[in-house]
């Protein structure tokens, strides 16, 4: 059985959820449509019309790439311009595009961390704040005969995460009392009369993420009919998440081994530097794309190095009298999310036993050449 284009998407946004792009980012299905079967995904960086070919090669029904074809509110289509022959191919072979953009970039275990991940940084954390989780007091009671069963669901389902520590909850004994009412099918006790049952009540923390899945999972577990618990918004403030990655690297390197390292794990022959090759990197910052405004954010925090693209002259310039390096290897190392992206699609259509198979794209959409 092949998955439908929704059910792709749907798993598209559990790794980049929709919410988590800048504000005015083009993203979201850009073209063609998802009411269809679809057999092959190839999950590109960009939308060329080589990708195309490609897409038509492998008989591709939808592209997930990262950088947008509609960057503008379209006035016009006309065929025969460059961006107007890529949408009539596009159209004529049924294949749909659907851009995740900045979302990607934010997202916990999107391009950001894969690229973090890529040069050592340890623990690393947004570069620049874009969103902070809002977390709620779950609280509920249960009959002891069910309270393990009920505990485990909440804190499976994500419930109970403080820091560093998972599966976090109070529980406390006491009695719990209750008359069913006419009509009712009570677990414990007849209509009519009131039952005193000895309970435990649960309380733990959940973030606003999965509070959905979190009830779902508990009113499942829980044996009563009717259900006594509370949700409460809390004041405290759960995990960022955000732009770019800070963070110490594994152990201090020189900045030309950093340099290596960046050339080897991002597949580029040549990088642009700013700073002393021989200098002592600990802490260093990463962002996907253009990174000339990250760069001020990155010193404030403490890294002693950015690696980042599309860097200007000036802004070179400031960071050498700043005493931040840089390392530029072009805007096109966000390729990274083409076989990572391919790989977590690929997994979950397998677990749901769906047929649908996912590509990575091998084409090459960096524009420059190096001479």
């Amino acid at each position: 059985m092949y998955a439908k284009g929704q059910t792709v998407i749907s798993y598209m946004e559990q790794l980049a959820p929709k919410h988590l792009a800048v504000p005015d980012d083009r993203i979201g299905l850009q073209l063609g449509t998802l009411q269809k079967e679809i057999k092959n995904v190839l999950v590109a960086l960009d939308v060329t019309e080589e990708v195309i070919d490609e897409a038509i090669r492998i008989q591709a029904d939808l592209i997930i790439a990262h950088h947008a074809i509609i960057f503008r509110p379209l006035k016009s289509l006309q065929t025969d311009s460059p961006m107007g022959k890529l949408y009539e191919k596009l159209i004529k072979h049924d294949i749909a595009v659907y851009i995740s953009h900045t979302n990607l970039d934010v997202a916990e275990g999107g391009i950001n961390d894969w690229m973090a991940e890529a040069i050592g940084i340890q623990n690393g954390s947004p570069l620049e704040d874009l969103h902070t989780e809002n977390l709620y007091k779950l609280v509920v009671f249960v009959p002891k005969t069910h309270h393990e069963k009920v505990l485990q669901a909440i804190l499976g389902a994500g419930a109970g995460a403080i820091g560093d520590y998972s599966h976090c909850s109070f529980n406390i004994d006491g009695v719990g009392t209750f008359v069913p009412g006419a009509g009712t099918k009570p677990f414990i006790g007849s209509e009519g009369q009131m039952e005193r049952v000895e309970e435990v009540r649960i309380e733990t923390i959940v973030p606003g993420s999965v509070k959905s899945k979190v009830v779902q999972a508990m009113l499942k577990a829980h044996p009563y009919e009717e259900v006594a618990y509370d949700l409460y918004h809390m004041d405290l403030k759960g995990r960022s998440l955000g732009l770019g990655r800070v963070g110490k690297l594994a152990e201090p390197v020189s900045l030309q081994t950093l340099v290596d390292t960046v050339k080897e794990q991002f597949d580029v022959k040549t990088v642009r530097v700013v700073g002393d090759l021989n200098r002592t990197v600990k802490k260093a910052a990463v962002l996907g794309g253009s990174g000339s405004r990250y760069v001020n954010p990155a010193l404030f925090k403490g890294a002693d190095v950015i690696v980042t693209g599309d860097i200007d002259y000036h802004t070179a310039q400031d960071a050498l009298m700043a005493g931040i390096a840089i390392i530029d290897p072009g805007h096109n190392i966000e390729k990274i999310m083409k076989p990572n992206t391919a790989k977590w699609l690929r997994s979950k259509l397998e677990q749901n036993r769906y047929e649908t198979k996912v590509h990575a794209s091998e084409i090459n959409t960096e524009p420059f050449q190096f001479v």
